[in-house]
């Protein structure tokens, strides 16, 4: 009888357990599922002064969003009105599910403040005096507004802008840098430089920011404020302390790009021992640790307290310079959104020569003020000290650089482990992306496995169409997808636009309809695609020695090395800027699809010839890549220089290909080794009339006695080879 009481109370705490499983199995069924997208722009297709690093930035970093489950649209060089109808197709993405969406936004470009509003600054932009930027320009908070007003699950906006601007050359100064903005509800905002101040210039083939972003997205476990934190240290780091970036955030919600499993290795810097760390007094902490302290902190409080606890130290001048950035663009804050008399006139007390000391006149002008206060003004109470002599001598400038050699700064020290962990080895020195395949789409980037512990979390809604998201700790197979030629080269830009780009971000509807309309009439691309022939891929690798490449190492993943006359998939048609000695090659994107588009006639004639000629042109994996050098330029890197379809200083390394090398090894095995390896789909040297003897050519996979598609490019590059070696 007892054995048989025992034996139901068991049965009926395992009914008991099966239910409470079973529930909580329903109750994660029904959990909603989180749903993440995002919108990435990369201008740099600018007539004044094109920018080097940007629409690779944008490629890293939708990269790596996708990796993180977001539907992401990207595009690079759009205009005024493209940016405006590419912004509204990102809208209607976001309102189908607002409560259970995560949206991110990130621009990079140039970007610009005047009298207290961020604006972004279209390719396509003409402007001379500081009157035009209003006009010109997008304001950045009618976006961060319209993107506040959806009830979202949370939002991010990123702008990858603080650069010195070539653009105002009359009229009244403007202030460098971004202004200072308070983050909408539910928003983080993030600049690429601390507020009034601006990045470095930087040669590429990647910005320091997009970079440490990228990599702070792909660590597992991080929350949004560690991700900026650890963001601010590594560019503080990799630039010596040049470049500061700076976010705020209003997000109640708990988010993570990426989960870490249980079993992964044990994280170096836990968020909560550097919390622990990071909020114990200044003078607990030595001097080193103290100033990253007060930099993982990043309020003015932080910054105050380690001059109080190191006033003479080396670092402590460094500091009163971060300060004053901060003084001053907190003192402008307050007084633009007084927006009275009272407080311009109180700005100009306190800051006479200051940056926004035309933004002051200008606020005074619209408000019909006296330029010169009444004697019975009073200062405004900016709940602020006002800031120090020596704190002009580094804000009356007309631009702000942390790195000024004029300021003589001591190196900031590297941050302490615990704070900052090195970055992943296949993560310090990033090779070129690939060359973009289309008008407005994104460049590829070399992709890089996440590890195999870190993955999206398991709420997230896999996003359609993403290549990346499904097989992110799989580096060949993206790779390989990512390297693709289009599949019908006198139609690049229709191929490219309507999504058979790899795992590239597609482009919003209106800038498909807006490529197909230019497929049709060419006259219509964009005047700055034409101009942008070095605004897209700078391949000159500079980049500050981090901690990590002395500790590790400095190279690119495995690479091949390319000797004189090589060409792979890599760069794209090129042209040499700057000295002789630092010559650059960068890809002609406007260019190359121009001379694709327009091709007339004689193309049409080649590639629309009936069935049979389209059954040549049908695998994609033998289509010619868009990248070819021009007629007659296949060589060029063999008379010194830079290599005209890389892109890259001669004697300096592309991502192995091994296509390329199999196509080697079959080259040497027939006639030794050779100086000038061919692209991956070039006939083998003297095999190219094989299929005039019957049977099907081992490259093109033809019948016998069909036409290959005329490709100039190639004649001219064996007869090239034919010059120098003699006839094969």
């Amino acid at each position: 009888m007892q054995m048989a009481r025992q034996i139901s109370f068991l049965t009926r705490s395992l009914l008991v357990l099966l239910a409470l499983l079973c529930w909580n199995n329903m109750a994660a069924a029904q959990q909603p599922q989180e749903k993440r997208v995002a919108l990435v722009i990369g201008n740099g297709a600018y007539a004044k002064s094109p920018l080097a690093t940007t629409a690779n930035d944008a490629g890293l970093v939708a990269q790596n969003l996708q990796a993180a489950g977001f539907d992401v649209i990207g595009a690079r060089d759009l205009d005024a009105d493209s940016l405006r109808k590419t912004f509204r197709d990102f809208m209607q993405k976001v309102e189908v599910d607002p409560a259970n969406t995560v949206a991110m936004v990130y621009l990079a470009g140039y970007g610009v403040q005047l009298a207290g509003e961020n604006y972004f600054i279209p390719v396509d932009a003409t402007i001379n005096r500081d009157t035009d930027i209003p006009i010109e320009g997008l304001r950045i908070s009618d976006y961060t507004r319209e993107l506040a007003s959806v009830p979202l699950k949370a939002s991010i906006f990123v702008l990858d802008a603080a650069r010195e601007q070539p653009f105002v050359e009359g009229g009244n100064p403007i202030a460098s840098g971004l202004a200072l903005v308070d983050p909408q509800p539910n928003m983080l905002i993030a600049f690429n430089a601390a507020p009034g101040t601006v990045a470095p210039t930087e040669p590429g083939p990647y910005g320091t920011y997009a970079q440490a972003l990228a990599e702070m997205i792909r660590t597992g476990g991080l929350t949004l404020p560690e991700v900026f934190d650890r963001v601010r240290l590594r560019v503080s780091e990799n630039t010596k302390g040049g470049q500061i970036p700076w976010d705020a955030q209003k997000i109640q919600v708990q988010f993570t790009f990426f989960d870490r499993a249980p079993d992964a290795p044990p994280v170096q810097g836990a968020p909560d021992q550097v919390a622990a760390i990071r909020d114990r007094p200044m003078r607990d902490l030595g001097a080193q640790e103290a100033f990253t302290a007060a930099l993982t902190r990043d309020t003015m409080q932080g910054y105050e307290d380690f001059l109080v606890a190191y006033p003479r130290d080396p670092l402590s001048k460094r500091v009163r310079a971060i300060l004053a950035a901060r003084r001053e663009a907190i003192t402008w804050r307050r007084t633009y959104l007084a927006d009275t008399p009272d407080a311009y006139w109180s700005y100009l007390r306190r800051y006479p020569h200051g940056p926004h000391a035309w933004d002051a006149r200008r606020r005074l002008s619209i408000l019909s003020a006296a330029l010169e206060p009444p004697p019975t003004f009073e200062m405004i109470d900016y709940d602020l000290p006002p800031p120090p002599p020596d704190e002009y001598v580094y804000v009356d400038r007309p631009v702000f650089y942390f790195g000024d050699p004029e300021f003589d700064f001591a190196p900031p020290p590297p941050p302490p482990v615990f704070f900052l962990p090195p970055p992943p080895p296949d993560f310090v020195v990033l090779p070129p992306p690939f060359a973009p395949v289309g008008l407005f789409i994104l460049p590829q980037p070399v992709f890089v496995p996440v590890p195999v512990y870190v993955s999206a979390p398991a709420y997230v809604a896999p996003p359609q169409n993403n290549i990346i998201f499904n097989i992110i700790h799989n580096t060949t197979i993206i790779n390989n997808t990512i390297n693709v030629a289009p599949p019908v080269p006198n139609n690049i830009t229709t191929a490219a636009i309507s999504g058979k780009t790899g795992a590239a971000p597609l482009v919003s509807k209106s800038l498909r309809i807006k490529a197909e309309a230019i497929n049709k009439d060419p006259s219509l691309i964009p005047a700055n695609t034409l101009v942008n022939t070095k605004a897209i891929t700078s391949t000159k690798q500079v980049f500050p020695v981090s901690r990590a490449s002395t500790a590790t190492t400095t190279n690119p993943p495995p690479q091949t090395d390319i000797k004189q006359g090589t060409a792979v998939q890599q760069g794209g048609t090129g042209t040499k800027t700057g000295t002789q000695s630092q010559q650059e090659t960068v890809i002609q994107p406007g260019t190359r699809q121009l001379e694709t588009i327009q091709q007339g006639t004689k193309q049409q004639e080649t590639t629309q010839q009936g069935n049979k000629q389209q059954e040549t042109t049908k695998p994609s994996d033998h289509a010619l890549p868009t990248n070819l050098p021009p007629n007659g330029k296949g060589n060029e890197a063999s008379k010194g220089g830079t290599s005209p379809v890389l892109g890259k200083p001669s004697g300096t390394q592309a991502p192995t290909n091994p296509a390329l090398q199999e196509h080697e090894k079959a080259l040497q095995d027939r006639k030794g080794a050779s100086d000038h390896a061919l692209p991956t789909n070039l006939p083998p040297i003297g095999k190219g009339n094989e299929a005039s003897k019957g049977g099907t050519s081992p490259v093109l996979g033809k019948p016998s006695g069909t036409q290959a598609p005329t490709n100039p490019a190639l004649q001219e590059h064996e007869k090239a080879l034919q010059d120098r070696k003699g006839a094969s």
